[in-house]
């Protein structure tokens, strides 16, 4: 037990939290104004000639007002019933990262997919008086493989394959992500991502290929070939082949600090050098859509940019496909709400993804192009672009040979596409001559990522985030042990797992492999380059297998290179693997070689991503001013060129503190950087938690009203809100209030707070966990745009409530927005 029991807390200021240093933004000017003659010249391929134009002509002067603003309009499948397109004709729907099929269950086969794709197409095509019968677009996102469906080939994520330096790879990939997707169901797959990373924090960084330009230049074409068909590529859903969606424009990955949805602060010459380096290519091979960014430039946002979307990517880029928006992005738009928006239609948007505001936006459209807001010319714009799109695409034909069809998910020839590009992306950062590993070896695996597809697949797997993955639901995958195992036991060695590294007998070796739970945006994004700062479980694990003499192989999993100096020292060699998908028998083709030792296959990977020599090298790209890498861009290591890496430093060179953003309260203590602001005459003491001794900490309210809260610096949370992220308590009722209990978050104006009296209710003594929408606090008036206490409890004595827990997290099921 703690000394200080029972402490008195006293009203107290928040702790000064370390600041990272602060860039002002940049005024709305000519900044973020684009010149259309400064960029280069593209033109869309196949898509435009006179017969489709005649044929989307001839059906537009069939529609009414209605109906084409209906096909600027995409809603989330499930915010959506088949049904509500009888009365509503949008245009085009989608599944988001956590929306399941009409089956409700949202890691789903390929049969809940298929029947949920007919059973929106059946009603879109109906025959009905006054209806002019146009198909749905149905768009995913089919980012790594059609990561969304039990049994797909799930590729390495574009970081990974950036580090192939592979091309050709690159489009047989999308082929084969096209026809998975196909075969589900969906007919627009949203990739390539053709952002250029420029700040490792961003929690999207292994969405992009490379910090490297070029890199991402020669990619993108191939992957919307090999996604849509070489351009003049006819019946493209009949042949397996789907819509590509080329994202995010522009600058997603230039933003501030790394921040997601954050502002790009460029010039327009870096902005074009940079972040438009991929557009050029993908428009030139056909690409049919456009995804805008949630992200600003210089102040402006890109959802509201006329210049970058009309004038630059429809006149100079010659861009003939349509531009669809992001999730609520149009929300984030100067003036408007996510139900509102002319503005965006206007700076050239063709269609709004509105997920869970489509029955506003429907109606506030039709409003604004009969007052005028929005011309009519734009209107006619946009839907001619949309019906050439589907036109082109092979969607008013109703044949889909390859929806539904089986052996078409996983197939084992996917698979070997797949397996190759483990193969070829793995990156050898160090080698003191341990590998490869003899066939013949006696073999220890351990780690948490050694038996862990979950971990293997990464975000944008089966949900958004990827958490929460089993190896159940991959029965076309195979673990890096499984691969390991299976290489080894062919050379007459032996693999045996052991999580903690424990032993009954040394072995030869071990391979540890370690490394990123799954994340995607937001939930991603991170304020340090060091990996597991403060908690450094895999350093302890490489330490306690040295120290018993063991020789030890790193495989590190990661979504960005991260400060590993420590665990780089620890190891005799180290593999960047990267997120690899589920085909971790290609980690063993290279680890793995002959029962003498002799490679199989030898490592080709390069590093696209320049590796950080401290923590703080945030913005480390080549040819940079400051450029100091550890490793720099283009390293890699292999059997036939060797190389030594020298003993490092194990200085970080910031404060591990800096990490944590959503943690606020854990095992009975505030998380730095945050701290306790409480009012006077609460009183504290700590108490055991629902699963650790000294746990959790009891708070007493005497007579009379105060506050309870955890505070820190400010911070915007409204893209998390916007994401559906909530705010999970662990707590426990020990004397029920006796009046209201009130949850808010203070710093900004608020106007209202929630009231929470629901959640302190019932029996007392009991632990429980509460989830609460952040969109919840929005719904009561509080502002999430300047949060400086993320949690605060408001309440009259006497009332006392014991608290374990207090985080901000993506995951949305049972979460709720008390007396709402």
């Amino acid at each position: 037990m703690r000394a200080g029991l029972g402490l008195l807390l006293t009203t107290t200021i928040f702790a000064a939290v370390p600041a990272l240093a602060q860039q002002a933004p940049t005024a709305l000017s000519d900044a973020s104004t684009a010149h259309p003659d400064k960029w280069p010249a593209a033109a869309s391929q196949g898509l435009v000639d006179p017969a489709t134009e005649k044929f989307v002509t001839d059906l537009m002067a069939k529609m009414t007002l209605e109906e084409k603003v209906g096909q600027m309009i995409q809603a989330d499948i499930t915010n959506m019933k088949p049904e509500d397109l009888r009365k509503y004709p949008v245009g085009s729907i989608l599944a988001g990262g956590n929306s399941p099929p009409l089956s409700g269950n949202d890691r789903s086969p390929q049969a809940d997919w298929v029947a949920t794709a007919r059973a929106f197409r059946a009603v879109a095509m109906e025959p009905r008086a006054n209806h002019a019968p146009i198909p749905l677009i149905f768009g995913i996102d089919a980012v790594h493989g059609n990561n969304n469906v039990i049994g797909a080939t799930i590729f390495p994520h574009n970081i990974a394959l950036g580090a192939a330096n592979d091309p050709d790879l690159i489009r047989r990939i999308g082929e084969v992500t096209a026809i998975e997707t196909a075969a589900t169901g969906p007919d627009w797959a949203f990739g390539p991502t053709l952002a250029v990373p420029q700040d490792d924090r961003w929690g999207r960084s292994y969405e992009g290929y490379s910090e490297d330009p070029a890199i991402v230049r020669s990619y993108a074409g191939e992957m919307v070939r090999g996604l849509q068909g070489p351009p003049g590529t006819t019946d493209r859903i009949q042949k397996g082949h789907v819509a590509a969606s080329i994202k995010h424009f522009l600058g997603d990955g230039g933003t501030w600090q790394g921040t997601d949805q954050g502002d790009t602060r460029v010039s327009e010459d870096e902005l074009i050098a940079i972040h438009g380096a991929g557009y050029v290519p993908a428009i030139d091979a056909g690409a049919m859509t456009v995804m805008a960014s949630y992200s600003s430039w210089n102040g402006q946002k890109m959802h509201g940019n006329k210049s970058l979307l009309t004038d630059v990517l429809k006149g100079r880029m010659g861009f003939q496909g349509f531009v669809v928006g992001d999730w609520n992005g149009h929300g984030q738009v100067p003036g408007c709400t996510t139900n509102d928006c002319p503005q965006t239609f206007n700076a050239g948007l063709d269609m709004v993804m509105a997920p869970d505001s489509w029955k506003g936006m429907f109606d506030s459209t039709i409003a604004h192009v009969r007052d005028g807001s929005i011309p009519m010319s734009r209107i006619d714009d946009a839907v001619r672009r949309i019906l050439r799109v589907k036109a082109k695409l092979g969607l008013f034909d109703p044949a889909r040979p390859i929806e539904g069809k089986a052996g078409v998910l996983g197939a084992p020839a996917h698979r070997a596409v797949a397996r190759e590009a483990v193969e070829k992306s793995l990156v050898l950062l160090k080698n003191n001559g341990v590998l490869p590993v003899k066939a013949s070896a006696k073999v220890l695996v351990a780690g948490p990522g050694a038996d862990s597809l979950g971990m293997q697949t990464g975000g944008w797997t089966l949900s958004w985030q990827g958490d929460g993955n089993g190896n159940e639901l991959f029965p076309n995958g195979e673990t890096i042990l499984s691969g390991i195992k299976k290489a080894v036991e062919a050379g007459g060695g032996t693999a045996a797992l052991s999580p903690d590294g424990s032993f009954a007998a040394k072995p030869d070796v071990a391979i540890l492999v370690f490394g990123e739970q799954p994340y995607a945006e937001m939930r991603g994004d991170i304020r340090t380059l060091e990996f597991q700062p403060g908690d450094k479980q895999a350093l302890a694990l490489l330490k306690k297998l040295k120290a018993a003499g063991v020789p030890v192989v790193s495989v590190f999993l990661s979504g960005r290179p991260l400060w590993v100096n420590p665990e780089l020292n620890a190891s005799d060699a180290f593999v960047a693997a990267w997120l690899p998908g589920t085909e971790g028998g290609g980690v063993a083709d290279v680890l793995i070689g002959d029962k003498a030792g002799k490679p199989r296959t030898d490592f080709k990977g390069r590093l696209s991503f320049s590796w950080p020599k401290t923590a703080g090298q945030f913005t480390l790209n080549k040819g940079k001013p400051g450029y100091d890498p550890l490793f720099a861009l283009g390293y890699g290591l292999s059997y036939a060129k060797g190389g030594t890496v020298p003993k490092l430093s194990e200085e970080p060179g910031v404060d591990a503190s800096l990490a944590n953003t959503s943690v606020f309260f854990a095992k009975g203590t505030v998380q730095a950087p945050f701290s306790f602001a409480t009012d006077s005459h609460i009183a504290r003491k700590t108490v055991e938690g629902p699963a650790t001794q000294e746990g959790a900490q009891q708070f007493t309210w005497p007579a009379g009203p105060a506050t309870l809260r955890i505070g820190g610096a400010p911070a915007d949370l409204m893209r998390e809100a916007n994401a559906d992220l909530s705010l999970q308590i662990s707590y426990r009722v020990d004397a029920a209030p006796t009046s209201p209990v009130k949850l808010l978050m203070e710093g900004g104006a608020n106007k209202g707070a929630i009231d929470a009296s629901s959640l302190f209710t019932g029996a007392t003594g009991t632990w429980r966990t509460a989830k609460v929408l952040l969109k919840c606090y929005q719904q009561y008036g509080i502002d999430l745009s300047r949060v400086t206490a993320p949690f605060a409890l408001q309440a009259s004595g006497p009332f006392s409530v014991s608290i374990a827990d207090v985080r901000i997290l993506s995951d949305p099921n049972n979460s709720v927005c008390p007396g709402k």
